[in-house]
């Protein structure tokens, strides 16, 4: 199954907009502009790299489990990290043919958690997301 990346363009026109439109909690998502240079860029590529001819995640779960990780972890924005990695995690799953169904909440709680997880325990992490996705991930 071939898998479809998502760009700067897609995470500034689609994710980015969406958060900042539809997700409203106490704090302003910042202009897309006033992100920090090339830490999206890292977030959006990871998911591809490969070593030595094999992927290091294979498969559409693991990257957008890094991909939602990175993006709360590496804080590309100055502000609203954690809503634009949902939406971004929404898009990138929707080019793929997959959606989530989860309550917003419980979304953002998880979301939470993985802001506020031990780096050094990445991998832990890591498999957490991919639980957490397996459960809530569906075909479109």
């Amino acid at each position: 199954m071939r898998i479809n990346r998502i760009t700067i363009l897609d995470v500034e026109y689609t994710a980015h907009r969406l958060a900042r439109e539809t997700m409203i909690w106490s704090e302003p998502i910042p202009d897309f502009s006033t992100r920090y240079s090339n830490a999206l860029e890292r977030c959006i590529e990871q998911p591809f790299q490969s070593f030595g001819g094999k992927q290091l995640y294979p498969g559409l779960n693991k990257k957008a489990s890094i991909l939602f990780y990175l993006m709360i972890k590496n804080h590309p924005f100055k502000n609203g990290n954690k809503r634009i990695a949902m939406t971004t995690l929404f898009y990138f799953l929707y080019k793929n043919k997959r959606w989530m169904r989860v309550d917003n909440q419980e979304l953002y709680n998880f979301a939470k958690w993985v802001a506020e997880s031990n780096p050094k325990l990445r991998k832990s992490t890591m498999d957490a997301i991919e639980t957490f996705l397996n459960e809530y991930i569906l075909d479109l």
